[in-house]
């Protein structure tokens, strides 16, 4: 069964970092983009990063210059480092997954496999 566990969320100060980490199990994801969403309490869930097969990055306007998304296929593993936090990060992160190799990389129902998600909270 595929899995996606994230990892690496808590409270920061604004202009503090945090990395996240998501691993997954039950199946390889070395061919398939992944990527990283956050929703904040009464929010829509938004799309924050995400990374090709190929290793090619694509980050949200509002996480550009700040987050950094990185993969390792060999730990199957999806990371997001998280730089110059702002109190409007303030959202729970989850990693996703979808089912084949290409396309809209930035819709959430694009992705089919789910973490759990993890807090992030940036106080001021």
């Amino acid at each position: 069964q595929v899995q996606l566990v994230e990892s690496g969320g808590g409270l920061v100060q604004t202009g503090g970092s945090l990395r996240l980490s998501c691993a997954a199990s039950g199946r390889t994801f070395s061919n398939y983009a992944m990527a990283w969403f956050c929703q904040a309490p009464g929010k829509e869930r938004e799309f924050v990063a995400a990374i090709s097969w190929l290793g090619s990055p694509r980050y949200a306007d509002s996480v550009k210059g700040r987050f950094t998304i990185s993969r390792d296929n060999a730990k199957n593993t999806v990371v997001l480092q998280m730089n110059s936090l702002k109190p409007e990060d303030t959202a729970v992160y989850y990693c996703a997954a979808p089912e084949g190799p290409y396309g809209r990389w930035n819709q959430d129902s694009w992705y089919t496999y789910w973490g759990q998600g993890t807090q992030v909270t940036v106080s001021s």
